[in-house]
């Protein structure tokens, strides 16, 4: 998608759920071109503007570049989601679905996905309902139920609607057993370690650089959170001659060389 389409894209996702206090993605090429054009960049370096668009309109935040990790919940969605999609249409052959079909299938995929428990199912009986996004968003608890009868592969070639829940059935059962691993508990990131600080010594773990080339920069800049913890960093480096400065998450920093351990 250009800026363009992906303006009108947020315009039809704005007429449908109502206006957004926040949006958050990644640094994504036509994220950034539609935020231009809306003439939104004021937003990342005004604290005013900010402000005042939090309480009377709309944020935009970008997580640094290559730190998709900084997505959680939404990316790990997103990333499920593709692949699930990805295998399925190769295997099905785009040139099968009609538009119609793919739409209301992306339908029926969402669905499923906001349909999904955001805390532990309750035990208690004065408790029977599951709290998802689809209640958030629809503020209703009723499901859409499946049409009844069977839905296998020999309907991906009859009528249209059979073939959207035959395709529908498929993602169920592979996001089943993609989905339900994610939540066990992750082994990362449970011992402290200190923060990334100014004048540190750091390389850039670059999976785009050439091979025994090993890119290492000064700290220039910490960008601390609400809790203290250092995420992102402006990391200084020189290059034949010539210096740049880049905004990197701390995952991709190693830490080299730091003056007040020195000391």
């Amino acid at each position: 998608m250009d800026s363009s389409s992906f303006i009108n894209a947020l315009r039809r996702f704005l007429s449908i759920r109502g206006p957004a206090k926040q949006i958050r993605s990644d640094c994504g090429t036509n994220f950034i071109g539609a935020c231009r054009e809306l003439k939104m960049e004021a937003v990342q370096s005004d604290k005013e503007v900010q402000e005042y668009l939090s309480d009377k309109g709309c944020t935009w935040v970008f997580n640094p570049p290559h730190s998709s990790h900084m997505g959680g919940s939404w990316e790990r969605m997103i990333g499920i989601t593709r692949r699930i999609l990805d295998s399925m249409l190769l295997k099905v052959g785009p040139s099968r679905l009609t538009h119609k079909v793919l739409i209301t299938f992306m339908a029926e995929v969402s669905a499923i996905v906001h349909a999904r428990p955001l805390v532990p199912v309750s035990t208690d009986p004065d408790f029977p309902l599951i709290l998802t996004p689809a209640t958030l968003l629809t503020q209703k608890v009723a499901v859409v139920p499946p049409p009844q009868g069977e839905f296998n592969e020999k309907d991906l070639f009859s009528r249209q609607w059979r073939q959207v829940q035959s395709l529908a059935n498929t993602f169920w059962h592979r996001w089943r057993k993609e989905y339900l691993p994610t939540l066990q508990s992750r082994r990362k990131w449970q011992k402290e370690k200190p923060n990334l600080k100014e004048r540190d010594i750091v390389m850039l773990t670059d999976s785009q650089v050439k091979r025994n080339d090993w890119p290492m920069g000064i700290v220039v800049k910490t960008f601390p959170g609400r809790d203290g913890k250092v995420r992102k960093v402006e990391v200084k480096t020189a290059r034949q001659g010539s210096c740049k400065t880049f905004l990197r998450p701390v995952s991709e920093t190693v830490l080299l060389f730091s003056p007040e351990t020195d000391k």
